[in-house]
């Protein structure tokens, strides 16, 4: 997987790699911005869903590949999705996929258009036939995440609700479903912080990258959003979930792992943006990568061990 080494002066607990961005804003013929992306392992490398606006300015998705999850190679032609009904199958718009392994397939989520912002999902084996499913809630959501793996015999996801345009305000809240088709036992996860508390994350706050499995819970990178003078500014922070009932929180970081900083970063599309949406993780040596996208322009990599963000949500937590 992607690894760069903790460089002697940094001080975070992640750290940006040295060659960021790592996918340009017009590596195809016709994107305006390659940004909010998902990626996995496959193969004998990495493929992955990304957002892909074009110079229509259209919110499109297109699949990719890569050997090295550094370097990659996008689909000039953008996602055609098969199987839906034809209620829903209508293209609209789609932006920030993530993407999961569960059981015996990729399934993808997305904020789909439908009468506004809401959850699509699909699946594929190849990533080159993507089958739709139904949406899974009403307008208005985004932010949808998978568990990689089924919790109480049912898929489970994250979301966060809120009202069709960038509103200022949002809370995480968990589904549940037994077919991809039908959710519910819907619960409150976590609300935005008090201003006092963690200022980053006091307007409204997303899942980010795929939940990963841990001995402390669940860990889940995520992103939060301050009202400042100057606009929304996101930043992304950690938290540990409860292991059988994700919807109970253990521990949330106060401060960020990381904001906007580098010109990459406060520069582009829409300013200071960093906003993660998946992460590659090594079992074996702790290694984590995390895919996240900057000023809604570029796709950027950080890197840091799960053992110590674990360690650094326990001992900052506002919980």
């Amino acid at each position: 997987m992607p690894w760069e080494d903790k460089p002697a002066n940094e001080k975070g607990v992640i750290w940006r790699y040295s060659a960021n961005p790592i996918i340009p804003r017009d590596l195809l013929s016709t994107s305006n911005s390659i940004f909010n992306s998902a990626v996995v392992p496959f193969g004998d490398g990495y493929a992955g869903v990304f957002r892909c606006d074009d110079t229509n300015r259209r919110m499109r998705l297109h699949a990719g590949f890569s050997r090295d999850g550094i370097h990659w190679n996008i689909e000039e032609d953008d996602i055609r999705l098969t199987g839906a009904d034809a209620e829903v199958g209508t293209w609209v718009y789609g932006y920030d996929p993530r993407v999961v392994w569960i059981d015996d397939r990729y399934y993808i989520t997305w904020c789909n258009g439908y009468h506004g912002p809401t959850i699509g999902c699909a699946w594929t084996t190849d990533f080159k036939t993507f089958h739709q499913l139904e949406n899974a809630f009403l307008p208005f959501n985004r932010n949808g995440v998978l568990f990689p793996r089924k919790i109480n015999g049912n898929f489970a996801m994250l979301s966060r609700p809120s009202d069709n345009g960038h509103t200022p305000f949002g809370d995480i809240f968990y589904s549940e479903s037994p077919d991809m088709k039908f959710w519910g036992r819907h619960r409150h996860v976590m609300s935005p912080a008090k201003f006092e508390d963690s200022a980053w994350q006091c307007t409204k706050i997303g899942a980010g990258p795929i939940p990963i499995e841990t001995a402390a819970g669940w860990l889940l990178i995520y992103h939060g959003v301050l009202a400042s003078c100057n606009g929304f500014v996101y930043s992304f922070g950690s938290a540990l979930l409860d292991p059988h009932e994700p919807w109970k929180v253990l521990a949330r970081s106060g401060p960020y792992l990381l904001s906007p900083q580098k010109d990459y970063e406060c520069m582009g599309d829409v300013p200071n943006v960093t906003f993660p949406c998946a992460a590659l993780h090594d079992p074996a040596t702790g290694r984590l990568a995390i895919y996240y996208g900057c000023a809604d322009t570029v796709t950027s990599l950080a890197f840091g061990y799960i053992d110590e963000i674990v360690a650094f949500t326990k001992r900052t937590s506002i919980v």
